[in-house]
């Protein structure tokens, strides 16, 4: 095995992966299992868990996970911990619009903001807590997690919580960084343009129409769209030996933006 082989390995490692039952998280799964990592995906939708376990294989484990729920988290992290009695990776990747639009600020229900804020930041916040304990034990953790370029910008949607939760859990992402650091554990954030990966991007992709679309293409430096894997290989980045010295950044994976 080649030196640069050995660094990208993750043979022996323990990985959650949140929202896993598609998109990022599928693809994110699938590049950890390659890398010879035990993937635990975790994701609120079942059936989609199946297709991912099914796509990477016998080193991946499925479960429902809520990650708003924190009794739900800290049983699922138990199981992932199994009799190593730590994770060594976490990529928190459940999050997103929960099925609502832009409209006007004072249009939007307090339940609707709390809920975005809720799966997207808490929801980082429950699975990070529950995980840090066996990472410090251990003095080793690689944490990563998947925001937005709304959280750099503004959101493309529209949504005030999405752009303002993104926001919040890349604050996170460096205020962590500064406390576990000591401990050897890196946390940095993954930063995604628009990507076809999932049903809502798919419609907020057809939304556009065609002039939308061209419009959006055009915008990008690499004048294309992304993929999936594009964001799953900037995670490798972060969880390998490759980036030991690299923490509290935000790396934008976008296709190039003014």
């Amino acid at each position: 095995m080649t030196d640069l082989a050995k660094a990208l390995s993750l043979e022996g490692q323990t990985a959650i992966v949140t929202g896993a039952a598609h998109g990022f998280g599928r693809a994110i799964a699938k590049v950890l299992t390659d890398a010879g990592a035990t993937v635990w995906g975790g994701d609120i939708l079942e059936a989609g868990l199946k297709e991912t376990q099914s796509l990477c294989g016998a080193r991946c484990q499925v479960r429902k996970l809520d990650v708003t729920d924190r009794a739900m988290v800290q049983s699922f992290v138990k199981d992932a911990q199994g009799t190593r009695g730590r994770v060594d990776i976490l990529v928190n990747d459940a999050g997103g619009v929960l099925g609502q639009v832009g409209r006007p600020i004072e249009e939007i229900t307090p339940q609707q903001w709390q809920s975005i804020f809720d799966v997207n930041v808490t929801g980082a916040f429950n699975c990070i807590q529950t995980v840090a304990p066996g990472m410090k034990s251990a003095r080793y953790g690689r944490i990563v997690n998947i925001s937005s370029g709304a959280g750099l910008r503004t959101s493309l949607t529209g949504i005030q919580a999405y752009a303002s939760a993104k926001a919040a859990q890349i604050g996170l992402t460096r205020q962590l960084a500064q406390e576990l650091g000591a401990f050897g554990i890196t946390v940095n954030n993954v930063a995604p343009g628009f990507v076809r990966s999932n049903p809502t991007t798919e419609k907020q992709w057809d939304s556009y129409g065609a002039e939308g679309q061209k419009r959006l293409v055009d915008s990008l430096f690499l004048k294309r769209l992304g993929k999936a894997d594009d964001i799953a290989n900037a995670v490798l980045f972060f969880v390998s030996d490759l980036s030991g010295w690299i923490t509290g950044q935000i790396l934008s994976v976008d296709g190039g933006r003014s």
